[in-house]
């Protein structure tokens, strides 16, 4: 009889730390996958954004394009797993010689610190207008291109 006390002695702690510890532990591992989750569709969708971006401003370098407006509908969700995004972009010009300018885009899931940011060289003949992109609005890059060249692009909507 003493061998069976014994063993309940030791095992009832287990068990008891076990009733708390599975749970906390799948808790942690399911909050790090949805995080991982939500970290790979906002990168998806930087990526989208800025290869839009980057075609409408290459498409509207070539010499034979004259002085015109670009509208392009982003196809892009609304929502994140039911969360919001919003992203901006800023621009960095070349100051020297030797530098040359880019185009840092952000994008960032509201309530969180999950973020993605890429960037991408752009030609002096291009500038950003300060912009929000918004997810769950009518969203477009709008791209002009002025009769000297220059190509001002930004976030708009509807």
């Amino acid at each position: 009889m003493p061998q069976i006390t014994i063993e309940y002695m030791i095992m009832i702690p287990l068990m008891i730390m076990q009733i708390f510890l599975f749970p906390l532990t799948a808790s942690w591992i399911m909050n790090s996958w949805a995080d991982s989750r939500q970290t790979l569709a906002i990168k998806e969708i930087t990526s989208h954004i800025s290869s839009s971006l980057q075609q409408v401003y290459s498409a509207l370098t070539h010499s034979s394009i004259a002085s015109s407006t670009v509208t392009i509908e982003s196809k892009v969700p609304e929502f994140i797993e039911g969360t919001p995004y919003i992203g901006n972009a800023t621009f960095y010009s070349g100051l020297s010689s030797n530098s040359s300018s880019s185009l840092e885009i952000r994008f960032m899931i509201i309530g969180t610190n999950i973020e993605s940011i890429t960037r991408f060289p752009v030609g002096n003949d291009f500038s950003w207008q300060n912009s929000t992109f918004t997810s769950n609005s009518n969203n477009m890059i709008i791209a002009n291109k002025l009769t000297n060249g220059s190509i001002i692009v930004s976030f708009g909507g509807i």
